[in-house]
């Protein structure tokens, strides 16, 4: 056997005649399965039907994990249903053939299997894991807008049953090694270096193969079925409409309907995630998975060696910061005022130390990385120190003073300021071209985007080094121009106003919020004005609204005066009840004909604002950070990308009667010209 024909496939038979197939996909840094390597894993099983071996073990040579399933590019190439079948029913009978080979067949795994990773393994006879970490085995097709398509919805329900199997499926979750072993996803877990022996053994001396549990494989009854499907559905509609998710119910279906004919539902498997691969939320799904690596690409680790950062303001945000970055494994002083501010977010800081990491010494291992420090001694050792006081520009200005001559030389100074211009902040300093912006989110543990905010002449080594501290603490950075709101507020300010405004008109606060999730929002603008708080959303639309003419809604005011601030208060738009808003839901269904429009289009004629002004650079960037700082409706894909699919003219003339209607906010922007 040539290795020239060995791209990727490697086949090697040892004395006792057991072969092993290891992966190690050409130039690349992790296994995924793109058409040339299905076509020569089919070529390398035809080589195995020819031996006489007594079993075969399929392992990864990827020190990052087994397989991460199909390579995602390669549907961006598709141009119809058929192509998509094509490549579907390929892979399918590539992995028929793998499961119909007469001697035992057991796949190692290490990192992740996931996607058509898991499928491949599922379509071997036994299936050993490292009981690591790192492990993790799940079928997230669904979050592509897709299923799984390599006979994944029939197999992984006949292994482990149609509860398990469905709960991967609908949610994508990923399952970590003793969770997959309890279901009776992988047979074996063992230590890392061991997983070879185990395989060999199993391969050599095959056991008892496993069977979904008895509760399961009564459900698959036909009359149990369709109970079972119809409560599936119930519970998937909660969280996932179906004119906007169409997936996790082709998933349903594909085992109500076809279930008991493993050939038939193999086929249909493959027609149903042909139709899906083609369709409008998949095409913009797998868009925003690519915008997400692209995103991530921005900052590059090597440009920052971070071993120490200090963090002043124990306030939500500065706490919080400190927290993520000790439990993203960095030293972290926390500076404030007095020990009772540090002790209260040293304190969250443990909760989530405890939610986060499994065992006590990885929790004590976290909480002996954050220190409290009052006087401010980690500022001389720091590599980043980052300020995330209250917004006030004097108060800022004062604190740079201190810290700028006890920083090193080639330390970053960063604010987390959410409003404020560097141009305004960085005044006092001797090097002002040294301050740069990381604008986290929050909640700083669940929202994944942070704005690195620079101006035209910020030293272009701080900016790579700031870039690289949000890959280190595992969050995606949009670099942005320093303008007022940058990117994300500056875009959602005018919807979380625009609701307002329309409340002042008397459409109903439910009608409005209901309105903006019909339309795939993951909260409506009204109770996210008051989780955010209406004093934060009265300071920012103040400053916005100075800077763009933008009216500032009166009612916002009156409530801000009241000190009615939101969630926080237990009252602003909504009273708050256990931290839930009491809706009249009777008063959800009053939604005006162009509401929808009047919430989602100012969003998006800002965002064409943005981009002809420059604050960032591409339709990509703008979208990537609109989806992941506002929770934009992912399957829409962003709102440049929906303007596009809508069309630019279309859009445009939208606003323009919506001007007609409301007055000049809506005016479009100069910026439609240019797309």
């Amino acid at each position: 056997m040539s290795e020239a024909k060995q791209q990727n496939w490697h086949l090697e038979i040892d004395s006792s005649r057991v072969g092993w197939l290891k992966f190690d996909k050409a130039e690349a840094s992790a296994n995924t399965l793109s058409r040339d390597v299905m076509v020569e894993l089919g070529e390398r099983l035809e080589e195995v039907e020819k031996e006489d071996i007594k079993g075969l073990i399929v392992y990864s040579a990827k020190k990052s994990g087994f397989i991460a399933g199909a390579d995602i590019k390669e549907f961006t190439t598709l141009n119809s249903a058929d192509e998509a079948l094509d490549l579907i029913r390929n892979g399918q009978k590539v992995l028929e053939r793998l499961e119909g080979l007469k001697c035992t067949t057991v796949a190692a795994i290490h990192g992740f299997a996931l996607g058509g990773g898991l499928e491949l393994a599922l379509a071997c006879d036994y299936r050993v894991a490292a009981d690591d970490e790192r492990t993790q085995l799940g079928l997230p097709e669904v979050k592509l807008g897709i299923h799984p398509g390599f006979g994944g919805t029939v197999r992984s329900i006949r292994l482990v049953g149609v509860f398990s199997a469905m709960d991967m499926m609908l949610s994508g979750r990923s399952l970590r090694g003793k969770a997959a072993l309890k279901i009776g996803l992988v047979d074996r877990l063992v230590p890392h270096d061991s997983m070879h022996d185990a395989a060999r053994q199993i391969a050599l001396t095959p056991p008892g193969k496993k069977k979904a549990p008895f509760t399961a494989r009564l459900a698959n009854l036909p009359g149990v079925r369709g109970f079972m499907a119809g409560q599936m559905e119930k519970q998937v509609a909660a969280k996932a409409p179906k004119q906007h998710y169409p997936a996790p119910y082709a998933i349903i279906d594909l085992w109500r309907r076809h279930w008991g004919n493993e050939g038939q539902m193999y086929q249909e498997e493959a027609q149903s995630i042909a139709r899906l691969m083609m369709g409008e939320t998949a095409r913009n799904l797998v868009r925003v998975f690519l915008l997400q690596d692209k995103l991530k690409g921005l900052g590059n680790k090597k440009d920052l060696d971070l071993k120490r950062v200090h963090v002043v303001g124990a306030g939500v945000m500065g706490g919080d910061i400190a927290a993520w970055s000790a439990l993203s494994g960095f030293e972290v002083t926390l500076q404030d005022q007095n020990e009772e501010q540090v002790q209260g977010a040293l304190d969250r800081a443990r909760k989530l130390f405890e939610k986060k990491l499994k065992t006590e010494d990885k929790v004590k291992a976290a909480v002996d990385r954050l220190r409290m420090d009052i006087a401010g001694d980690g500022v001389a050792q720091a590599d980043v120190v980052i300020e995330a006081i209250f917004e006030n520009v004097e108060a800022k200005q004062s604190l740079y003073n201190e810290l700028e001559p006890r920083m090193r030389k080639d330390a970053v100074l960063a604010t987390n300021t959410s409003s404020i211009r560097l141009e305004t902040l960085r005044g006092t300093l001797s090097d002002p071209k040294r301050l740069v912006g990381l604008h986290f989110f929050n909640p700083v543990a669940k929202m994944p985007l942070v704005e690195v905010i620079h101006t035209d002449d910020t030293d272009s080594e701080v900016i790579r080094k700031a870039l690289a501290y949000t890959r280190h603490v595992n969050r995606l950075p949009v670099p942005c121009k320093s303008a007022p709101g940058f990117l994300v507020n500056r875009i959602l300010m005018p919807y979380m106003m625009e609701a307002v405004l329309a409340y002042e008109d008397g459409v109903p606060l439910e009608a409005i919020d209901k309105a903006a999730k019909n339309y795939g929002m993951p909260m409506g603008p009204v109770e996210l004005a008051d989780t955010v708080g209406l004093d934060v959303g009265l300071s920012v639309a103040k400053i916005l609204g100075k800077e763009f003419d933008m009216p500032v809604p009166t009612e916002l005011e009156k409530m801000v005066e009241a000190k009615k601030l939101g969630r926080k208060t237990g009252e602003g738009f909504y009273k708050y009840e256990d931290g839930k808003a009491v809706k009249d839901r009777s008063k959800a269904n009053e939604i005006p004909a162009d509401l929808t429009d009047r919430l989602v289009l100012p969003m998006i004629n800002t965002a064409v604002a943005c981009l002809r002004e420059g604050i960032v650079e591409n339709e990509e960037i703008l979208d990537g950070g609109v989806i992941f700082g506002t929770g934009f409706a992912p399957f829409r894909g962003g709102p440049i990308n929906y303007a596009r699919s809508e069309g630019i003219k279309e859009v445009k003339s939208r606003l323009e009667k919506l001007q007609k209607t409301y007055g000049d906010r809506f005016k479009p922007d100069a910026g439609w010209d240019q797309l």
